[in-house]
């Protein structure tokens, strides 16, 4: 997550320690972070939450069942017949209009390190298309699914993709709604100490706890505070976020010129397994 401050000032960080933890889908402890956290619940820097203006077959024999096979490839075409490495559950969790998938896989419940990868599927069709993949960052502590604010954990889940914005203007092709605003401005360093500038050049928000159809900026939270927010794709600054996921540039802007609101985009974040 990149962090967007929260109802009240300054949080602090601490120092590596991995741990896990959403909804089917944690790593680190360290030093005092400013008022602009490296990435996750809150990066705005707002007093009493006001949002600047968005600007622009077996036989049934003794022998065992061997597991349900992977999702395989048609060969012929390369599309796959689900998405692999989700588990039912998660599948059942993503809507049926949903023709881009974005899957973030984590190492581990408790590795900050992670592995982005978009599915896309025709209209009317079932076979899922791999497309691009992308190395990436989540939260220090890891994965959680039951993220509290300041837990240092991305939360796991299924969650829709509607709006983007950032410092830099859109990329050409941009098809999600875009807010550029210079309110996006990450200050300090992060959980390493790697400097953020940079981080929320372009940043796409993850509807955990947030309301749709407003500037990733907005600090509405259904849930509560105490849930967190601010929970965004963003442009990575070498280390783990207090929550969000980060990409390279590159990677966002390609997410950016990609992700397209008829195609009802969702993202799937987790630990690899889930």
């Amino acid at each position: 997550m990149a962090r967007h401050a929260q109802p009240s000032a300054p949080k602090s960080l601490s120092r590596r320690s991995k741990a896990v933890g959403g909804l089917a889908l944690t790593t680190l402890v360290g030093t005092a972070l400013w008022a602009w956290p490296a990435s996750g619940d809150d990066h705005n820097d707002l007093a009493d939450g006001k949002q600047p203006a968005p600007k622009t077959a077996s036989s049934p024999d003794a022998t065992p069942k061997a597991p349900a096979p992977k999702a395989a490839p048609d060969l012929a075409s390369g599309l796959l017949r689900a998405i692999p490495g989700l588990s039912d559950i998660v599948r059942k969790q993503i809507p049926k209009n949903a023709r881009q998938v974005l899957v973030v896989s984590g190492r581990n419940g408790d590795s900050y390190e992670s592995r982005v990868v978009l599915y896309t599927r025709a209209k009317g069709a079932d076979e899922w298309r791999p497309g691009h993949a992308w190395d990436a960052h989540n939260a220090a502590h890891g994965w959680t699914d039951d993220h509290h604010y300041g837990d240092l954990r991305s939360p796991e889940g299924v969650y829709t993709l509607t709006d983007a914005g950032g410092r830099l203007p859109a990329p050409a092709g941009t098809k999600l709604p875009y807010d550029h605003n210079h309110d996006f401005v990450a200050h300090g360093t992060g959980v390493e100490g790697e400097p953020l500038a940079g981080a929320f050049d372009y940043v796409i928000a993850i509807n955990y706890n947030r309301v749709p159809g407003t500037s990733p900026l907005d600090q509405q939270r259904p849930d509560g505070a105490f849930k967190g927010g601010g929970v965004w794709l963003h442009v990575d600054h070498d280390g783990p976020t207090q929550g969000c996921v980060s990409l390279k540039p590159d990677a966002m802007r390609d997410l950016l010129r990609t992700l397209d609101p008829a195609l009802h985009p969702v993202i799937v974040m987790g630990p690899s397994g889930r």
